[in-house]
């Protein structure tokens, strides 16, 4: 019997790929999206398709560590990767008029603002590694295909919003200060290693303690790797989005001049 993960995954990546382009490459040669994004994009699919298919996938249903790889790769660097390459920014210039300025009032709207909120994602990012890895729902997600697809899904959008929110280029209107989504990073990726700790002296359900040993130390370490790339990303946007901008100052010949 065909499982719906040996087809799910692999068709879902392809018509992303496949629309990515049909929406990006007209942008790109007329110069309206840099090239740049379009490597980050694919490079998120590459991350999230090791995680989802192949040998990867097929070992994770019975192993803690390989499935930690597929959680480090799915719900940590692949959503960095993909946050950097600003698919919504690219939405909005392939729509019409109309159909942006319709998008750009969701975005604006109260439920985009709450769901986009660095602390509704971080509390569904870290809370819901939490409810996976300490409840039943781990040995349950490996027993129902569907159930995995759905946690997967989710590990992966909690994990997008969550970069979105700290780190993302696309519109965030409503997006807090530095300072407050400092805050909210500490936090999260403070529970995050808590939670690898954790399941080092608590097995998840039906796992041997070896096995939650050697996961939850790939989960820790590794973790703290994409954590380490997360916090430089941020703070070179703090860093830059805090330089004092040169201020205008008319000329004669129109150009202005900055500063004294």
């Amino acid at each position: 019997m065909i499982s719906p993960t040996d087809w799910f995954w692999p068709l879902s990546l392809t018509l992303l790929a496949i629309g990515y382009a049909v929406v990006a490459l007209p942008l790109r040669r007329c110069g309206r999206w840099p090239g740049g994004r379009m490597v980050l994009f694919y490079a998120g699919l590459v991350v999230m398709a090791a995680a989802l298919t192949g040998p990867l996938a097929a070992r994770s249903h019975g192993d803690l560590t390989v499935h930690m790889a597929g959680h480090l790769l799915l719900a940590m660097l692949a959503p960095v990767l993909l946050a950097l390459s600003a698919p919504m920014t690219l939405v909005l210039r392939a729509l019409p008029v109309s159909g942006a300025k319709r998008l750009v009032r969701w975005l604006r709207s109260r439920p985009a603002r709450v769901m986009t909120h660095p602390v509704t994602a971080a509390t569904l990012n870290v809370g819901g590694l939490w409810l996976l890895y300490t409840t039943d729902l781990y040995p349950l997600m490996h027993e129902h295909a569907w159930l995995g697809v759905a946690v997967h899904l989710h590990l992966l959008a909690a994990g997008y919003l969550f970069t979105h929110a700290m780190i993302g280029i696309d519109p965030a209107p409503h997006r807090p200060g530095w300072t407050a989504r400092a805050v909210v990073l500490v936090l999260a990726l403070g529970a995050h290693s808590v939670l690898a700790k954790y399941l080092f002296a608590h097995p998840p359900a039906g796992v041997p303690a070896g096995a939650s040993e050697a996961g939850s130390r790939l989960m820790y370490y590794g973790g703290d790797a994409v954590h380490l790339l997360l916090i430089v990303i941020f703070c070179r946007q703090w860093f830059h989005a805090s330089r004092p901008r040169p201020e205008y100052r008319p000329t004669p010949d129109g150009t202005g001049l900055a500063g004294d």
